[in-house]
């Protein structure tokens, strides 16, 4: 899977940080605009403890988990639709991602200078939102005037409904709203909006990064973004990226439970991140367990038995047979494949089967 969520925001929110506390890759994190001029990539491990608890049963020689690919991209100032700053760069460093996580500055810190001189995380969204949506509006309007003439008078269906998907996304377009929030009645709106690849029309995290104190249950900032975002169909985290970094420092598992539980939080932000992003980009994962090998696999929700097996190699697509399949929970219950079996509770199923979350699989083939 290549699928990867770019980290979006204004100059000095604070992204690079984050970024560097998802990965081993350093960006460099400095207290000045466009510290970051080329995307940086991480390719993060995604936690799962059930690889930690088949483990614990299996005894296997290796536990590989999935990643999920993090690209931390320049900041973006007010213009970057006509060029300012990085702003082309920007533009097209997001056109290539699949998501967008959108870290919103939501603390005070005189030593930490904003762009625009003042705290506001709505208006700095509406900032990064106004480029993007003028983008959208140039793309919709080159596209407009190609397929106009043949839906208004050439009797060209298809291209009637293009047009009609077109003049949805204007009008919201024209309104400050993002295309995101338009709604498409039809699978066929769907496959016209999807091949219009707007960028305002990416699936999108909104990220606010606080303070420690604010760590465990926000602020007024995030109140306010809350507030803003309500009607995007968007999921809203909380992070301290500066704890986080404090954390990332910490050499054992132990150190850091201790520290989150000393702030009062259950899990890093940077574990929810990770994990919201895979979300985020309708990723999940079916697993493989064995006395070699337990390992996770990613998938994109709604793939089918065979399209899962060619992940791990393309011949068990080619020849997929049938899938032998066990319930997580069920591995855990009964603590091994032959108990499951012998209480009945493995599945045999076909090409059609839709693979779930955390299904336990075992492909038959022949080529």
């Amino acid at each position: 899977m290549s699928l990867q969520c770019g980290i979006v925001g204004l100059p000095n929110v604070g992204k690079s940080t984050l970024f560097n506390c998802l990965s081993n890759a350093k960006a460099q994190a400095a207290n000045f605009p466009f510290c970051t001029i080329e995307p940086n990539v991480g390719v993060i491990t995604v936690p799962d403890e059930r690889l930690n608890r088949l483990a614990e049963i299996c005894k296997p020689q290796r536990v590989i988990p999935t990643t999920v690919e993090i690209v931390d991209i320049a900041g973006l100032v007010k213009g970057a639709s006509k060029g300012e700053g990085l702003g082309n760069k920007f533009l097209a460093n997001i056109r290539e991602t699949d998501a967008i996580i959108h870290v919103l500055r939501c603390f005070d810190d005189p030593n930490v200078v904003h762009v625009d001189g003042s705290v506001n995380p709505v208006r700095d969204k509406e900032i990064i939102d106004a480029e993007l949506q003028l983008r959208d509006l140039e793309t919709i309007d080159s596209r407009i005037q190609k397929v106009q003439k043949q839906a208004q008078t050439g009797g060209d269906k298809q291209a009637k409904a293009v047009y009609e998907v077109l003049l949805k996304y204007k009008t919201a377009l024209e309104q400050g709203k993002s295309a995101r929030t338009v709604r498409l009645e039809t699978k066929d709106e769907q496959a016209i909006a999807h091949d219009l690849f707007l960028l305002t029309n990416k699936p999108v995290l909104y990220v606010c990064n606080v303070d420690e104190t604010s760590a465990v249950n926000g602020n007024h900032y995030v109140e306010d973004v809350r507030k803003a975002v309500s009607d995007e169909n968007a999921d809203v985290l909380v992070v301290a990226a500066k704890i986080e970094s404090e954390i990332a420092e910490l050499e054992t598992y132990e150190e850091r439970q201790l520290f989150l539980e000393e702030i009062g939080l259950q899990e890093s932000g940077v574990s929810r991140l990770i994990k919201a992003a895979y979300s985020l980009l309708k990723l999940k994962t079916f697993l493989t367990a064995g006395s070699d090998e337990v390992r996770a696999w990613t998938f994109i929700d709604g793939y089918k038995a065979p399209q899962c097996a060619g992940i791990i190699h393309t011949d068990f697509e080619k020849g997929f047979i049938r899938a032998e399949v066990i319930k997580y929970e069920d591995y855990i219950k009964y603590g091994s494949e032959a108990a499951v079996k012998e209480a009945g509770k493995m599945g045999v199923e076909g090409k059609d089967y839709l693979v779930q979350d955390g299904d336990i699989m075992h492909f038959r083939f022949n080529v």
